[in-house]
């Protein structure tokens, strides 16, 4: 059962695909989808009950209050119970449910009042509003009503594992401690098939990282953000179905101090753990992106606007993924963001695949192996811009202030060299280093990369790596 319905998924998906981005788009993106599933080897565990036990015990005296915000609409009755009773099994207990229903009959209402009344459980706390007037002022209804330190948002016909305010509770508590009490808790989700009755298509995330956010919001769900700015910032009507986004946008845009990104991501967590369960069934983006195009269009305007916001002269783009953006900045990536120290591309071998570009802490080349057509799977990860430890001495540009650290750790004068290369969809000629004096084998143009890399973070810029930007060695 579990197969045939991804099949019928897959189909739905390629035609979709197809009538956007022709034969051979379609045909690469069908090709890494049949690789993806044929690695895919998940199943979520929940922990035990000998683990919430102890979860239980260890909070027990916890003073955190999580509010649960959850905005419902003709909710099914049984993903409505569902997902009540995912908040009521946590093993953290210091939370309340706060349920918005702008549902035009009472259907709702009847079944959490019943919850209630049978459970005796006053955590759960019902509004029924007057009118619908969207997704973002429904929420709002509800943040309204929250009395939590931080506030969690849950859609509808979605469930939460059971340790996941456990969870955000001890990533609060650590920051607490550290003095850098956290703003945004995001963690890791997979989708359940509600045909076959089972969990897949984990979705493992990065730390914060500030360009891949301006590319899409990977961050989603579960999300919790500190009230206070919560009730502040409130979600905005006019980017409804791109809400969430836009919150996490105008939370990044609160944070941001050009020139620093310590600060920003250091009040920004992620909890490396599925924590949240996102209902795929055919009305829904998890499983039918045609279902909400208009939600992609608001995610590219709250984009523009946070761009417009930070004096960006931009262009904000769709790429060929629904929900995933491009910026294309008028001038110079290096001159528009004040922020960037260097950005760097990828560097394909004579097989058109991977092999060097931009490189993680450890010095693991990013996607190293993907050939060029692919897009990094699901999450489209890699042709997407965004933040890593170091990209390749060979391809990239550094900003001028910045320059004598490349004669510091080369030993040879920063030149730049003019080069035609492929820059997003087009040929486009842009200036790289010129590494020309330099005499290294592979290991020695990694060694020095990540010298670099490490020298211009240590300076406090960011380090971008734009797959948009490739040439071929």
């Amino acid at each position: 059962m579990k197969n045939r319905i991804l099949r019928i998924d897959n189909v739905r998906k390629t035609i979709n695909y197809l009538k956007k981005n022709g034969l051979a788009g379609t045909f690469y993106a069908a090709a890494e989808r049949m690789q993806e599933e044929k690695k895919a080897d998940y199943r979520y565990l929940a922990p035990d009950a000998e683990t919430l036990a102890k979860q239980r015990q260890e909070t027990a005296d916890a003073p955190c209050l999580f509010s649960v915000v959850v905005p419902a609409f003709e909710t099914k009755e049984a993903h409505l119970r569902e997902m009540i009773a995912s908040v009521q099994a946590q093993s953290y207990a210091r939370w309340e449910l706060v349920i918005a229903d702008a549902s035009a009959d009472d259907r709702v209402e009847r079944t959490v009042r019943q919850l209630i009344h049978k459970t005796g459980d006053l955590r759960i706390r019902y509004s029924r509003l007057s009118e619908n007037r969207g997704i973002a002022e429904n929420t709002n209804a509800g943040i309204a009503l929250a009395k939590g330190e931080y506030i969690a948002l849950l859609d509808h016909d979605d469930f939460i594992t059971p340790d996941a305010l456990y969870e955000m509770a001890l990533a609060v508590q650590k920051g607490r401690r550290e003095g850098r009490p956290p703003v945004l808790l995001y963690s890791d989700e997979d989708k359940y098939d509600e045909g076959a009755q089972t969990f897949v298509f984990p979705n493992k995330k990065k730390k914060f990282n500030l360009d891949l956010i301006l590319s899409n919001n990977y961050i989603c769900h579960l999300m919790a953000v500190e009230a206070g700015l919560m009730k502040r910032l409130k979600l905005r009507s006019d980017y409804d179905g791109a809400q969430d986004y836009d919150l996490v946008l105008r939370v990044v845009d609160s944070l941001w101090q050009e020139g620093a990104l310590t600060p920003q991501a250091a009040r920004i967590c992620h909890i490396p753990k599925v924590l949240y369960h996102w209902r795929s069934h055919r009305d829904s983006t998890a499983q039918n992106t045609g279902s909400k195009t208009y939600a992609y269009e608001a995610g590219r305007r709250a984009l523009a606007d946070f761009c417009a916001g930070r004096g960006l002269r931009v262009q904000v783009e769709h790429s060929l993924h629904l929900g995933f953006y491009r910026i294309v900045y008028e001038s110079d990536l290096l001159d528009a963001r004040q922020d960037v120290g260097i950005v760097g591309g990828r560097i394909l071998d004579g097989k058109r695949r991977m092999f060097a570009g931009g490189y993680d802490e450890e010095g693991n080349c990013l996607y190293e192996g993907l050939p060029a057509h692919f897009t990094g799977g699901s999450t489209h990860l890699a042709v997407l811009r965004q933040d890593c430890a170091s990209v390749d001495i060979r391809c990239m540009r550094l900003r001028k202030e910045l320059q004598p650290l490349y004669s510091e750790i080369t030993g040879l004068p920063y030149r730049e060299k003019h080069l035609r290369v492929k820059e997003g969809r087009e040929q486009k000629e842009v200036r790289i280093a010129d590494v020309s004096g330099l005499t290294c084998d592979e290991a020695g143009y990694r060694r020095l990369s990540m010298a670099l890399g490490e020298a211009v973070r240590r300076k406090g810029y960011l380090v971008v790596w734009d797959p948009g930007i490739t040439i071929h060695l």
